[in-house]
């Protein structure tokens, strides 16, 4: 996707999200604290401050997967994800960072939605 289509999409997609949450617009951060959510698969509750991080780590690792970065390795007793590096993540500029972040939680949400 060239930037200007991920953006386009990436602002249809916040803006579904806050009319379904009754919420602003969320971020990136927040795009993955739901991903990570919905991959855990406990439902809505409250998280801790740390968990909160982890579910945010859960939802990098599932999107990059999806490039062969990340493998999943199995799932612990508490029913907690956990994934492995496979392949060197290429050294992104914090703008290219950003655009592959948006695009791939776009896709994501595109194929829950779908």
């Amino acid at each position: 996707m060239k930037p200007s289509e991920i953006n386009t999409r990436w602002k249809a997609l916040q803006q579904r999200i806050a009319t379904e949450f009754d919420s602003d617009l969320p971020d990136l951060k927040v795009m993955l604290f739901l991903i990570g959510v919905q991959e855990l698969g406990k439902g809505p509750k409250k998280y801790s401050k740390r968990q909160k991080e982890e579910l945010m780590h859960i939802a990098t690792c599932r999107l990059l997967s999806e490039m062969d970065f990340y493998e999943l390795e199995g799932v612990d007793q508490d029913g907690w994800p956990h994934w492995k590096l496979v392949k060197a993540i290429p050294p992104y500029t914090m703008l290219e960072q950003e655009m592959l972040m948006k695009s791939l939680v776009v896709r994501y949400f595109e194929d829950i939605y779908s």
